[in-house]
């Protein structure tokens, strides 16, 4: 049965790739630059924000969970203290709230420490060249400020042609910033690019931005995600490398 269900979702991917009309219709690659979302796409880090933010919470006295720890991905890290802040009885002055915001990124750069290039899983590493060996432009597109830290535990350091992160924008997704920076590094338009996102915010910012989205995890049910995607070695086959 399992193996039925898996013809069929591959069979759906393909015959969804061939019938979108795409450059590659005339003998060129698909997408000129590849633009990913770090966090919950070429690695995961869930852990480390939900351990940082909760040691905050509790010390704050603000009930904090998982479910809320979901509202955060892809969203800055100020934007993220508001939501915390959401079940607190007190009031807090921006400076205060700065305060906890580099409190909470301490904590998380120390646990960041912990990552090495195993958590770079080989699905990830070999799409990611299979990708690059087609000719693709690659870049990283992120509302973190700590990406390069990651990048650098993980290995992946010097790899990607351009990084556009928490440090180089002032709005964090749905508003498609990130991703225009990106484009722009790469010497791009966003028509000739797509983005990989698992946050539904992010395939918002990549529409916003007039980007193609591929959707993994809760962005592939988005609804005008591009490419609602089950693994992210499928960026092989939209990509026809």
């Amino acid at each position: 049965m399992t193996a039925v269900c898996f013809g069929l979702a591959s069979g759906i991917l393909a015959a969804f790739i061939k019938s979108k009309p795409t450059r590659r219709d005339k003998g060129i690659m698909r997408y000129q630059g590849i633009i990913f979302d770090l966090d919950g796409v070429i690695c995961f880090t869930d852990k480390y924000h939900y351990q940082a933010w909760k040691a905050l919470a509790d010390e704050i006295g603000v009930y904090f969970d998982e479910t809320i720890n979901n509202r955060l991905r892809g969203v800055s890290r100020m934007a993220s203290l508001d939501i915390i802040l959401e079940r607190s009885e007190k009031e807090y002055t921006q400076e205060e709230k700065e305060q906890m915001a580099a409190k909470k990124n301490e904590v998380y750069r120390g646990l960041l420490q912990q990552m090495s290039e195993a958590d770079l899983s080989a699905e990830v590493k070999e799409t990611l060249d299979v990708l690059r060996a087609s000719g693709a432009k690659l870049a990283i597109g992120s509302s973190s400020k700590n990406a390069k830290l990651i990048l650098g535990r993980i290995g992946l350091g010097d790899y990607f042609d351009a990084i556009s992160d928490g440090t180089n924008i002032t709005h964090s997704k749905p508003n498609p910033e990130v991703f225009l920076k990106a484009a722009e590094f790469l010497g791009l338009d966003p028509k000739d690019c797509l983005v990989v996102e698992d946050a539904l915010a992010g395939i918002e910012a990549a529409v916003a931005g007039g980007f193609d989205g591929a959707g993994i995890g809760e962005a592939a049910t988005h609804e005008k995600v591009s490419w609602p995607i089950k693994t992210f070695a499928d960026l092989k086959q939209i990509q026809g490398a």
